[in-house]
């Protein structure tokens, strides 16, 4: 069954890896961007819709079935946009995902988010990808939350570990993390679970 779905983050390296696994698996894909966004990198087919996650409007889920949050605000922005993107942002998402009665929400979220540590560098990156993650799960949506090792541009691999066998210092490729996002938009297979994940 194709479905219509909405990545929030389609045009970062992750997300356009799974704008393209899922048009090659016939669903219809939007893009959620930025007026300011460079959109030339994204695979043809993807259709664009506006919207801001610092200030996202009503509207922004109608007519699709499942969101993908696989956004950031990047590692060159201070806290407060951490906070308006990645935690605040991503919360407002699925609250209007809830209003518009969509099916699933996938959260890409990271390593570390379901218990952060506050002696991290990354500490405040995590506690907000925690909270956005907790506010998912009390939803009442239907979802998939993916906490990926640290990322690399490779390939996809041989064999993808999920669950309690992840080796939090590994590696995760985005070319296997957008594999995974994409399984999870799409299928039940790991609906209500957060799961760490790496590359093996």
């Amino acid at each position: 069954m194709s479905l219509n779905i909405l990545i929030a983050g389609a045009t970062g390296a992750t997300g356009r890896i799974l704008a393209q696994d899922l048009l090659d698996h016939g669903h219809s894909v939007t893009a959620l961007v930025r007026e300011s966004s460079d959109t030339s990198s994204l695979p043809a087919g993807v259709r664009l819709r506006s919207g801001d996650l610092t200030d996202l409007q009503p509207g922004a889920c109608d007519g699709m079935d499942v969101a993908v949050f696989a956004a950031g605000s990047g590692g060159a922005t201070g806290p407060d946009m951490t906070d308006k993107v990645d935690r605040d942002g991503a919360k407002r998402l699925i609250d209007l995902a809830k209003e518009a009665g969509l099916s699933r929400f996938v959260m890409l979220s990271s390593i570390g988010a379901d218990h952060p540590d506050g002696g991290s560098p990354l500490a405040h990156y995590l506690q907000a990808k925690h909270d956005a993650d907790a506010h998912l799960k009390a939803s009442g949506l239907t979802y998939a939350i993916l906490r990926p090792v640290s990322l690399t541009n490779d390939g996809r691999s041989a064999k993808i570990v999920l669950g309690g066998e992840v080796d939090k210092s590994a590696k995760a490729s985005r070319a296997d993390v957008a594999a995974v996002l994409a399984q999870a938009a799409t299928s039940s297979e790991f609906d209500g679970k957060a799961l760490d994940m790496q590359s093996a």
